[in-house]
């Protein structure tokens, strides 16, 4: 008889317009025959939410922080398994002790997570998935903890380079985790200890390439209907919620210096958040407000349109003062699966997607006239830039798709629900075919 295929998602907020990747995925394990359920920290209400997202919300179980149902739920909790419930509260209060900020937020997380694992109890739920290594990691791990439902989770960007408590006991104890790049394995190594090597799994994030038919190969080869005319602005566009670490006021400062440069640019920023007000300021300073355009939050598909429209695309990431920065952003794969040249910084993980002169452009943080040096490349030698957008979309096809990352995901989760029927040893059995992969 086989095992039904049911699993929980836990993230910080659901719907979360800029966390398509996990959407994506969600959407992509039901279509391999998961029935996914989720759990959310915090229900989250937005202007623009994708359509997927929508559907989504049917299998979405909000859990309050407190209400008479949770209490009776770790009421309960705590009649049957009183030793247990107490000894997880205090070892999570003990590893947290260092953070206020995050004490704080895993002591109210921690009636709602026991509550959530109760409810996948019912539900059936063999497997959960986080994604984040900080507050949805910590959930699952309670859930483990109180459940014996059995997790990994997705570590990703912020989630590790700005605080870390309790991390090395939430690694230690999932089945497996996922790391979105190379460079976060290795960042983990150096900060927990090289015994997590043989827990983590690279699996890139990734698109789905037939959604992004983006441009035509043959649009700078010269007398096509697409060539830009001559003297046409080099049309640059930048997807991401707008915020410190995203870096956009780099980008503005670099098209004001093109602009001084004799260049002919027009940007398009895609994108919401906290820094809208500092940006329209630094657009109406350098004089561009007919060069520079903020265009808010868009849908996936509405963003899948504007890719074509564009000459290039830039993704000036930095770190911020906190230091929170990007892993590898999705934005940079649908530039690519579009044949979209493409200019980055060189921070964190992104040197595994934008290759130096062979998928992409790499500036240095912060490198406004780098920056602008790249952007005047590709206006300057657009067959070049072409070829360099061209190689990029063979790496997302190949490293960076969605369909054929998701597949070795589902293969790990269906290995971790067959476990107790094999009786194996979970960690040293996953770890072993971890590294067959």
């Amino acid at each position: 008889m086989s095992v039904p295929r049911r699993i929980a998602y836990v993230m910080s907020r659901f719907p979360h317009l800029p966390e398509t990747f996990i959407l994506r995925e969600m959407v992509e394990l039901q279509t391999l025959g998961w029935d996914v359920h989720v759990y959310p920290l915090v229900v989250q209400r937005q202007a623009v939410v994708h359509p997927e997202a929508q559907q989504m919300l049917a299998n979405t179980h909000p859990i309050p922080y407190l209400s008479p149902g949770v209490a009776w739920e770790n009421l309960r909790t705590f009649v049957e398994h009183p030793l247990r419930y107490l000894s997880t509260f205090l070892k999570m209060v003990w590893e947290n002790r260092t953070s206020p900020k995050f004490l704080l937020r895993a002591v109210a997380i921690f009636p709602k997570a026991v509550a959530a694992g109760r409810d996948m109890q019912r539900r059936g739920i063999q497997h959960v998935h986080a994604h984040y290594a900080t507050h949805p990691a910590l959930a699952a791990w309670i859930i483990y903890r109180l459940m014996g439902i059995h997790y990994t989770f997705t570590v990703h960007a912020h989630d590790i380079y700005v605080e870390r408590p309790m991390l090395a006991s939430k690694l230690a104890a999932a089945n497996f985790v996922v790391s979105i790049s190379a460079f976060n394995r290795e960042y983990l190594a150096r900060e927990v200890g090289p015994w997590v090597r043989q827990k983590i799994r690279v699996l890139h994030c990734g698109v789905a390439p037939e959604r992004y038919p983006g441009v035509a190969p043959e649009r700078y080869s010269g007398g096509t209907q697409d060539t830009p005319p001559a003297g046409a602005p080099l049309r640059v566009l930048n997807v991401g919620s707008l915020q410190t670490y995203k870096g956009q006021r780099y980008l503005i400062q670099a098209v004001a210096l093109l602009r001084r440069r004799g260049i002919p640019v027009h940007a398009v920023i895609v994108g919401e958040g906290e820094l809208r007000p500092e940006l329209q300021g630094l657009i109406a300073e350098n004089g561009l407000s007919d060069t520079v355009e903020l265009l808010g939050a868009r849908t996936q598909e509405e963003v899948a349109g504007l890719l074509p429209e564009a000459d290039c695309y830039a993704q000036p990431s930095v770190v911020a003062p906190s230091g929170k920065m990007e892993g590898i952003p999705v934005a940079l794969m649908e530039a690519l699966a579009s044949r979209l040249p493409v200019v980055a910084t060189r921070i964190s993980g992104v040197p595994e997607l934008v290759r130096p002169g062979v998928t992409g452009l790499l500036v240095e943080a912060e490198d406004v006239p780098g920056l602008a040096d790249a952007l005047e490349q590709i206006y300057r030698d657009p067959l070049a830039a072409a070829r360099r957008a061209q190689a990029g979309r063979e790496l997302v096809l190949s490293e960076f798709n969605l369909h054929h990352n998701v597949r070795i995901l589902s293969q790990l989760f269906d290995e971790c629900v067959h476990l107790p029927e094999m009786g194996r040893n979970k960690p040293q059995f996953v770890a072993e075919f971890i590294n067959k992969g």
